[in-house]
């Protein structure tokens, strides 16, 4: 090991490597330790929660990688389409949120996510009963990936047989926010472009076929409804819709890895939300402050020099805010490594914070929530078969790529 192995400079290389993906948190203790680290590459990190939630909420900072002082091609190809509404700042940022969430949810469409708790409480129950009986089964392929890609489809209008190239698509274009230390990330990136482009186009087809004959999908909602700023394009139709989709699914399905993950490390803990279900609420906020399914967010960049805990960092360099850091942050929790479903004043970074907070949220939470409940009442006296269990690749969408679980008599 090279003796400056250990040093701040290399802690984003150290933290991306897949060796550490079981288990990140002392980089990070490591991370809030100097709270602002600048890399060997010239980007820097930041890890403490309070210097995390102020660039959260800083308008000098820009979630457009358009405003990089040395663009990456590979991860915006200059031909590409433009960002989605997540990669935009303001106002055209705020432009298409609204847009998009008219049909999603408040003020327009109150009840489009409450009115899903049914068939997500439907969907969740046969999934459960086809693990009845099972000695051992995967609960990523058999459970956590089924519910949200089923719940997000139903939810945009996207046909069942269509649902398995859908995934396929989502799965290339999450591998190109993988950063592993000896690969070139060009061809991953590119593939990844090339995934979303597909799926845009395909979307995009889908949206017009609802433009002449609507149904009651929140695609079709898209493609005809007219917001006081007007309609989404055709492109931005297309972008949004992608980002929905991957958005909707690939977050909760760690989300429920995790969440499962945790209890089964904690089985007083289980055993207390058999008791009282009325904490999954709490036990899933918690969920996502303790093991959240988006470590860090990559993609910021000042617009400014700005001055962060007495570090300078410099206009248009690569900004890295490590989340996961930030809600194990022992300033702002108490006993930040211990896992409390019933923790009060949780004001985690799980769901992010400020303009560019979670737009899926409220349907991840419900998703989670009947998941878990569902889980810890149907199966059969669960245990780990694999601890850790194999991750995926990525560290920004951190989670296991299969967890392997027992259940019965052993």
């Amino acid at each position: 090991m090279p003796a400056d192995a250990s040093s701040a400079d290399t802690l984003f290389r150290r933290i991306t490597d897949y060796a550490n993906r079981a288990d990140p948190y002392p980089l990070y203790a490591e991370l809030r330790e100097h709270k602002v680290a600048r890399q060997e590459d010239g980007k820097y990190l930041v890890g403490t929660y309070d210097e995390i939630a102020a660039l959260l909420h800083d308008p000098r900072v820009s979630s457009d990688l358009r405003n990089r002082a040395e663009p990456d091609p590979s991860i915006m190809p200059p031909e590409g389409p433009p960002p989605s509404f997540i990669g935009r700042d303001d106002p055209e940022h705020d432009r298409l949120r609204r847009l998009a969430m008219r049909p999603f949810g408040p003020p327009h469409s109150p009840g489009r996510i409450d009115a899903l708790r049914g068939d997500i409480a439907r969907i969740s129950g046969q999934l459960a009963d086809g693990l009845r009986g099972k000695s051992s089964f995967d609960l990523v392929d058999d459970f956590a990936f089924p519910l949200p890609v089923t719940v997000i489809c139903d939810l945009l209008g996207v046909p069942s047989e269509d649902i398995p190239q859908v995934h396929t698509w989502a799965d290339t274009v999450v591998s190109g926010l993988d950063f592993p230390p000896d690969e070139d990330p060009g061809a991953r990136r590119h593939a990844a472009y090339e995934a979303r482009s597909a799926m845009g186009q395909y979307l995009g087809e889908l949206a017009e076929k609802r433009r002449h004959s609507p149904t009651d999908d929140m695609l079709s909602a898209l493609a005809n409804e007219d917001g006081p700023e007007g309609a989404l394009t055709q492109q931005e139709l297309m972008v949004t819709t992608v980002l929905l989709l991957i958005a909707g699914h690939e977050t909760t399905v760690n989300l429920i890895t995790n969440g499962m993950l945790t209890l089964l490390r904690n089985p007083e803990a289980l055993e207390r939300l058999r008791a009282e279900p009325e904490l999954i609420p709490s036990a899933v906020e918690e969920l996502l402050r303790y093991e959240p399914p988006v470590q860090f967010l990559p993609q910021r960049t000042p617009l400014a020099d700005i001055e962060v805990a007495g570090v300078t960092i410099p206009k248009g360099v690569p900004l890295i805010l490590v989340l996961a850091a930030g809600s194990r942050d022992p300033l702002r929790f108490p006993d930040p490594d211990r896992f409390d479903p019933a923790r009060r004043d949780n004001q985690h970074f799980g769901f992010g914070s400020g303009i560019h907070n979670c737009f899926g949220a409220p349907l991840a939470r419900l998703e989670t929530q009947i998941a878990l409940t569902t889980l810890i009442n149907l199966l059969d006296g669960p245990r780990l078969l694999k601890d850790p269990p194999e991750y995926r690749n990525s560290p920004v969408l951190r989670g296991p790529r299969h967890l392997l679980l027992g259940q019965g008599k052993h």
